[in-house]
């Protein structure tokens, strides 16, 4: 079999296919919604027995794509979105941010809304950064952001927006406040879902926009990661739900959704829509611990198995070419910067050499991908075969005989699947394929080569908020 004519994933890496840009005549607005933790079972057209009216009408008119790659976590995905380059070419290749580590994405990468802020764009963040912290040159708003309402560590309370952490080298838990307008603190939110309270800033910033000026908005929702908290009205319809789990978090995805259709709303209201490119993403897998499901794919949130890195994307826009079509071509997360930046008329030159793909021809057109592999991460400090879970979770409402195999096969220090025949990564074929196991440890060893050490600090005690005190930059 000729290794171009299938797609194989080999532990770390996978191979396919994405193609360059077209502008639109006027500059486009653009806005980008990033869901947190949501499964690839978990919306409406995956069958899923969660309601998602508004992901479902907006992806059936756009195009779905449905070979779209992600991170296994939050960290690494917003790190790629926004660099529009590998983990190991930023040194994060290693896990997410703490809340007291010391770092950030290098302030020497030039991220996505820097790259349209020099476009001509007014760029907006609503939600979760979580990109680093430790000192102010971190924050969104030095990161070339013109506004910034949201959180920044990696999860909190939807209703108190309180952050609990440890601090190892005080041997404590810290409980603080983790909500900035701007590069303040946010007081006065207390007892608002926080699904709810970031889509109406989203909302506010697109009444208020000036439609004369191309609009950059990224709004990094808080759903549907843990801890599970939603409002009953959400909850009520899926009393049909045994898994207390499962029922908590499908009232989350639906209180996500309609956010994302009141979002959509407003473009159309404030009469901008017709000139709107919408990206919805999942940033990872989702967590089965915490009721999420990618049935029928293998594994979840942290794992390189399908379930962890295949994400739910679509693009909604009237400046399609081809709506209400299913893309298969490939494309990754590190994609979005060049291609956006492309259809803003800006241009990427001054940022680091990208592992991206300008792919607004693949998802408008229909094209090839240019994209022909795949760097899932090269992370030494993981001792694991395959990080995390690799099993296959049972379809929720069903039980486990009935989903999953009978056994797992034993884990092998190399395992080769094909992806485009078998995603579910059922059959391990590495006895098989021989020369493209050989192929895919030669570009693993080739993409080391270039990889920077990894960036991982211990704790820094002095990240302690105080007792009173908010999260935020110390050094």
């Amino acid at each position: 079999m000729d290794k171009m004519q299938s797609v194989y994933s080999l532990i770390t890496a996978a191979f396919l296919v994405s193609f360059p840009v077209v502008l639109a005549a006027q500059q486009p607005h653009i806005v980008f919604v990033l869901a947190d933790d949501f499964g690839w079972y978990d919306v409406g057209y995956h069958s899923s027995e969660i309601s998602t009216p508004n992901l479902d009408k907006l992806s059936a008119r756009g195009v779905r794509l449905e070979n779209y790659y992600v991170q296994p976590l939050c960290t690494p995905s917003r790190n790629q979105l926004m660099t529009g380059r590998y983990q190991i070419h930023t040194g994060m290749q290693h896990q997410i941010i703490w809340p007291c580590q010391p770092y950030c994405v290098p302030l020497d990468e030039k991220l996505l809304p820097q790259l349209m802020k020099e476009a001509g764009y007014g760029t907006h963040m609503v939600g979760k950064w979580h990109l680093g912290m430790y000192k102010k040159d971190c924050l969104p708003t030095r990161r070339g952001f013109d506004t910034y309402f949201g959180y920044l560590t990696g999860s909190e309370d939807y209703y108190t927006h309180v952050r609990c952490s440890p601090i190892a080298a005080l041997n404590l838990t810290r409980c603080a406040l983790d909500l900035r307008e701007g590069e303040e603190v946010a007081t006065g939110y207390k007892g608002v879902y926080s699904t709810e309270l970031l889509s109406q800033r989203a909302i506010s910033i697109i009444e208020k926009h000036n439609s004369n000026k191309p609009l950059f908005l990224y709004v990094a929702l808080q759903a549907v990661h843990s801890p599970l908290q939603v409002p009953e009205r959400y909850v009520a319809p899926y009393s049909f739900i045994k898994d207390p789990q499962r029922r908590l978090y499908a009232g989350m995805v639906s209180a996500m959704d309609e956010a994302v259709g009141n979002i959509t709303l407003a473009l159309q209201q404030g009469g901008l829509w017709n000139n709107t490119i919408l990206v919805f993403s999942t940033d990872n897998g989702g967590q089965t611990l915490y009721g999420g499901s990618n049935w029928p794919l293998r594994g979840r949130k942290w794992s390189l198995w399908e379930g962890g890195i295949r994400g739910v994307g679509f693009v909604a826009s009237p400046l399609l070419k081809q709506p209400g079509t299913i893309s298969h071509e490939l494309i990754h997360i590190s994609d979005w910067l060049p291609t956006l930046v492309g259809l803003a008329g800006g241009s990427t030159g001054g940022a680091k050499p990208l592992d991206g793909f300008n792919v607004w021809n693949t998802i408008s057109k229909g094209f090839a991908s240019p994209r022909l592999e795949l760097l899932h991460n090269i992370d030494p400090l993981y001792n694991d075969i395959a990080p995390c879970c690799y099993i296959w979770f049972p379809r929720p409402g069903h039980n486990s005989s009935e989903s999953s195999p009978s056994k797992v096969d034993p884990l092998k220090s190399v395992m080769l699947f094909d992806i485009e025949k078998d995603p579910e990564e059922r059959n391990e074929v590495s006895t098989q394929f021989p020369t493209v196991v050989e192929y895919l440890l030669s570009r693993l060893h080739q993409h080391q080569k270039s990889a920077l050490p990894i960036n991982f600090p211990a704790d820094d005690p002095r990240c302690d908020p105080g007792p009173a005190g908010a999260w935020g930059p110390w050094a």
